[in-house]
């Protein structure tokens, strides 16, 4: 299925992070349709923070990208918080909720994303966390394919594993096209044929985002940099295969100007509109 809608949110977003904030409360730029925000990082603000917020996300589309979920760890699901998150969402008017396939607990918080195994077991234990997750919300949420630097037991590929959870959990897909990059030079993989083998029909919206080169074989996820040329390149080829979707920018670090960050939203803008008649077209036929 060839994706032309704009969802309820738009086709070109942005991450808010705090030192925007006095800005976009000026002035939103055209270019962004919708912001995107971690709900841990907002969740229990109160006072002038909560106010600005709340003036945000009561004039504009905004989406939520989570941390701490843990989708894959072996303790079990913070209910309360998915309690929580849900009346969050529904204060802010959250159009979709998205987690990263990966887990950052166990005993204790590990403050950091980490891999897990591509195996048919982790498979059992992941499909009925989401659905719980996706019961409590009473919505489907978008499941991030992560950038990871390790591989533990594997016994499917990244891309196995990743259909059969999209598939059993009936999830959407968060399509991350930087990860996607990272992860095909750091362990030697095909992007395009990785970028093929998903299904458009799950894609809820995509990331794009700047990397670090840490040597020639090992990339660092780290979204402190500008999007480079291969990474524009492939998401050029999601839209050719997968049809256009809606795309956001994250910048997490060294953040430019807003006028630096929107020169990026202008290609995100000049690709989807390079594809909009094809993805039309294959959607008529």
């Amino acid at each position: 299925m060839i994706q032309t809608q704009s969802k309820d949110f738009g086709m070109v977003g942005l991450g808010l992070r705090r030192e925007m904030l006095d800005e976009l409360l000026e002035h939103v730029p055209n270019q962004v349709d919708f912001l995107e925000v971690a709900p841990e990082n907002w969740l229990k603000l109160g006072g002038r923070f909560k106010k600005q917020f709340k003036t945000l996300t009561d004039a504009n589309n905004f989406v939520c990208h989570g941390l701490s979920l843990s989708i894959g760890s072996p303790e079990p699901l913070d209910v309360e918080f998915v309690k929580s998150l849900k009346v969050f969402f529904e204060e802010h008017n959250i159009k979709i909720f998205s987690e990263h396939l990966s887990y950052c607990s166990g005993t204790g918080h590990m403050y950091d994303l980490m891999p897990i195994p591509f195996t048919q077991d982790a498979i059992a234990h992941v499909v009925p966390r989401i659905k719980q997750v996706q019961d409590i919300l009473e919505q489907q949420i978008a499941i991030e394919n992560v950038s990871y630097y390790g591989a533990p037991g594997q016994q499917l590929s990244e891309l196995e594993f990743t259909n059969i959870i999209l598939e059993q959990a009936d999830c959407k897909l968060l399509l991350d096209v930087n990860n996607i990059y990272v992860n095909s030079i750091n362990h030697g993989y095909n992007a395009q044929a990785f970028l093929t083998g998903l299904p458009s029909n799950r894609i809820a919206y995509g990331h794009v985002a700047g990397h670090y080169n840490e040597a020639d074989d090992l990339i660092v996820d780290t979204h402190g940099a500008d999007v480079i040329d291969p990474v524009w390149e492939l998401l050029d080829k999601a839209y050719e295969v997968h049809g256009v979707f809606p795309t956001l920018l994250e910048r997490d670090f060294n953040i430019p100007t807003m006028n630096v960050l929107t020169k990026e939203l202008d290609i995100i803008h000049d690709l989807q509109a390079k594809h909009f008649d094809s993805t039309v077209s294959k959607q008529r036929a």
